[in-house]
């Protein structure tokens, strides 16, 4: 990742993402702090930058993944950035999404785009705080036939869910951390 683009993004993130106030978060947490990354994570800078540092964080982890994937909607502008930062190179990541329960109409289906049994993919995460969610991505990947390489968020909020992760054999890596935006639970 190069310096600038981490500072330029950790900027993007404080100016664009991050609201102080009372906030209950998906994982039933309390926080005196909220990390919306979708104002930065849909924006022009931040697709760009998400999607150069993205993917220099997999290639420098070594990864060779088929596919990057998100469990939420939300994600899906980081998976896709990443997935356009390795364009012309000789790593092609295809985009996909894990929906949170299968559709009940057309094909059904909880995984949706470019996935196949046997692909070994990295999750994609705006925001780790428990790491429920990620865990429910690998779950859903794995039931159906995939492997996961690890895990890559935008913001790591050092809330236990990286460690929750990690402790069950995934590498996570996180392009910036609470620590970086100087905003951490007390």
């Amino acid at each position: 990742m190069t310096d600038a683009d981490r500072e330029r993004l950790r900027r993007l993130l404080l100016e664009r993402s991050v609201r102080f106030g009372d906030f209950t978060l998906a994982s039933g947490r309390r926080s005196s702090y909220y990390i919306d990354c979708r104002p930065s994570t849909m924006s022009a800078e931040g697709l760009t930058l998400i999607g150069r540092l993205g993917f220099q964080a997999i290639r420098g982890r070594a990864w060779r993944p088929r596919a990057g994937d998100n469990l939420t909607r939300w994600a899906d502008p980081v998976a896709y950035a990443i997935s356009a930062g390795g364009c012309g190179s000789d790593l092609v990541l295809d985009g996909f999404s894990v929906r949170k329960e299968a559709k009940e109409h057309g094909a059904g289906r909880l995984i949706e785009g470019n996935f196949s049994p046997g692909d070994a993919v990295v999750v994609i995460e705006d925001v780790i705080t428990s790491g429920g969610s990620a865990q429910k991505a690998i779950d859903a990947v794995e039931v159906a036939g995939g492997s996961v390489l690890g895990v890559l968020a935008v913001v790591d909020r050092g809330e236990g869910g990286r460690a929750m992760l990690e402790a069950k054999g995934r590498e996570v890596v996180a392009l910036i951390t609470s620590h970086d935006l100087g905003v951490e639970q007390p």
